[in-house]
Parts: C-alpha cells; sequence; structure tokens
C-alpha cells in the first residue's frame, strides 16, 4: 500500500480505536511517582527548577489578579511542550499537528479570559472594540473590525501551532525521503542531506517548544487584557 506525506499525521488504530487519546495521556508517565518527601531525587529537582521557570515567565505580564491562573497555564504549557517533543520521537503520533485537538485547547481558554473580562469589568473590555478618538463615521467599521479580530483569535491560535508543527514534520519527512533515495545514487550527496536532516531535526526541537511557549503566553497577554 502506498502512502503519502500526510499519513503520518492521521491518529494510528488498535483494534479500530483510535491511539490519539492514549499519545496525549503518555506525558503523564513522565512525571515522578508521588514521595513522601518534596524533592527525592534529581529528575525532581530539574523539574521543580523548570516548572519554576516556566511559571516566572509566564507570570511576568499579568497583574496580581491573574496569577491564580497560574496552575493551568503552566499545566498547558508543559502538556505541549511534552507533547510537541514526543512527537519527534520516530514512530510517534504530535496529536499538535491536528487543527481539532489545538481548538480544543484554544477556544475554551480564549473564552474563559473573554468571560473574565466580561464580568469583571465589561464596560473596559468592551472598550477595546472602539480605539480613544475614533472620528464617527469609521466607529460601525472599527467595531466591526476589532470584533473580527478578536473573535479571530481561537482560530489564529490553533493554526499557527498546526501550521508551525506541520510543515516542520514534513520537511523532516521529504528530506529523509531525499537521503535514503540518494543513498545507493550518489553516497556523497546523501551524506550531505543527512547533515542537513540533522539540523533541520535540531531546529524542529526548538520550533516544538518556542510553538508551545508562544501559545500559552499569547493566552496569558489575552488574561491581561481582561484583568
Amino acid at each position: 500500500m502506498n502512502l503519502s506525506f500526510f499519513d503520518q499525521f492521521s491518529s494510528p488504530y488498535l483494534l479500530g480505536m483510535p491511539l490519539a487519546l492514549l499519545s496525549m495521556l503518555f506525558p503523564i508517565l513522565l512525571l515522578p511517582s508521588p514521595d513522601t518527601r518534596w524533592i527525592n531525587n534529581r529528575l525532581s529537582t530539574l523539574q521543580s527548577w523548570l516548572l519554576h521557570l516556566i511559571t516566572k515567565q509566564l507570570m511576568m505580564p499579568l497583574n496580581k489578579k491573574g496569577h491564580k491562573w497560574a496552575l493551568i497555564l503552566t499545566s498547558l504549557m508543559m502538556f505541549l511542550l511534552t507533547v510537541n517533543l514526543l512527537g519527534l520521537l520516530p514512530y510517534t503520533f504530535t496529536p499538535t499537528t491536528q487543527l481539532s485537538t489545538n481548538m480544543a485547547l484554544a477556544f475554551p481558554l480564549w473564552l474563559a479570559t473573554l468571560l473574565t473580562g466580561l464580568r469583571n469589568q465589561p464596560t473596559v473590555s468592551l472598550g477595546h472594540l472602539l480605539p480613544e478618538g475614533t472620528p464617527t463615521p469609521l466607529i460601525p467599521a472599527l467595531i466591526m473590525i476589532e470584533t473580527t479580530s478578536l473573535l479571530i483569535r481561537p482560530l489564529a491560535l490553533g493554526v499557527r501551532l498546526t501550521a508551525n508543527l506541520t510543515a516542520g514534520h514534513l520537511l523532516i519527512q521529504l528530506i529523509s525521503t531525499a537521503t535514503i533515495a540518494l543513498l545507493p545514487i550518489m553516497p556523497t550527496m546523501s551524506l550531505l542531506t543527512t547533515l542537513i536532516l540533522l539540523l533541520l531535526t535540531l531546529l524542529e526541537v526548538a520550533v516544538a517548544m518556542i510553538q508551545a511557549y508562544v501559545f500559552v503566553l499569547l493566552l496569558s497577554l489575552y488574561l491581561q487584557e481582561n484583568i
């Protein structure tokens, strides 16, 4: 059976059941088991340092009212980070290459930030739809434009994460296919493409981490606008 380049983005099945949910739950296995002590080994020390660093960076744009979101934002950051990095391993599936998965993460959290603003400070939240000093004839057009830009935010979050990860996976598969095809014909060129593949893989590791950070950072900025 011939496979296309996009078959890597379809969820694998076992006994007729999709394994996407199992792959999303797999990062839980990387967490240390509960213990009576707070820090009992070097892995726990490293994870505590990483969590502290991530939480500090995410909470920096927020004022004190937004710090109650620290747990959910840090958890989302760790989830996206582990899923994106695990998806770069051979014979794995990356759930964040699916737009439906990313929209299921982006839309409820964006809606929660919007509803938080409408509940706590409705006048200020609605005031963002119309810049101060706008000429009267432009008011209807600007309100429609700002409303559209507000409603398109969750779509932009999901599409950005999906497009960046999908493009990286496709490039890796294209270059790896070219490397295998050139190996019996032009070994020297195959060695060169192997080097390019290695550099691209390192770049994709950086992209996986950066895109997880950007996704959560934008959510924190949306939250700051509404608190």
